[in-house]
């Protein structure tokens, strides 16, 4: 795909073959200030060479993730200052590739999203909500632990949010079928660790050292599998 110069791409997803493996499914698009939309997947069963328009951006806001998501699934959003939401899909209609979208979450001053994953039906019982800060913090929490609420809010604490800790640069949701996680430094550091190692923890607690970080490095990334 061809980019513009201020341009980067944020997702890479799988996509079914066929319009009958679309049925039911919906592509849904965060951004970092808390706008959300969601699209039929087979809006996007014919893609030009040069891309097609999935969400029309306000001015400087970006997109933070799309994911696919379908009827009964959970939406659930984390910031990096430490605050979380969790709602219905359904909060959300299906709209054209031209909209802009609707208020998802509402942040606080200085604050933007950066995580964005759907709960599904099945997994909601023992799926967890899982955070990593910028100095090598992280924790699991059990997605019981986040009531659903309505789409708009300014949701409630997922992570206390320190100068130890950094603010947090990732969430994901996982489940009991994820056994290791990888993690990476902005300067190269790795490390793999065993899920069962990382602690539930509540809401409000900071998590546990995933990774030691030397003066000056930060965390970058991380996979679950």
């Amino acid at each position: 795909i061809s980019l513009e110069a201020d341009e980067r791409v944020t997702s890479v997803l799988a996509m079914p073959k066929t319009v009958k493996e679309m049925q039911g499914l919906s592509l849904f698009m965060v951004t970092k200030q808390g706008t959300a939309k969601k699209v039929f997947a087979e809006s996007f069963k014919d893609v030009r060479r040069s891309g097609l328009l999935a969400i029309k951006l306000a001015k400087g806001d970006e997109l933070l993730s799309a994911i696919f998501v379908e009827k009964g699934d959970d939406i659930a959003l984390a910031t990096t200052k430490g605050q979380s939401i969790r709602f219905k899909e359904s909060d959300i209609r299906e709209m054209g590739r031209g909209a802009a979208g609707v208020r998802a979450m509402r942040l606080g001053k200085g604050d933007i999203l950066i995580g964005a994953d759907a709960v599904k039906k099945a997994d909601a019982g023992g799926a967890a909500l899982m955070v990593m800060s910028a100095g090598g913090y992280g924790k699991k929490t059990m997605i019981k632990e986040y009531k659903i609420q309505k789409r708009g809010g300014s949701g409630i604490k997922t992570a206390k949010v320190t100068a130890k800790t950094g603010n947090i640069i990732s969430a994901k949701v996982i489940t009991d079928v994820v056994d290791e996680m990888v993690v990476i430094s902005k300067k190269g550091q790795v490390i793999r660790t065993d899920m069962n190692a990382i602690p539930s923890l509540g809401r409000q607690t900071q998590g546990v050292r995933i990774m030691k970080l030397r003066e000056g490095d930060q965390i970058a990334s991380w996979v679950c599998f």
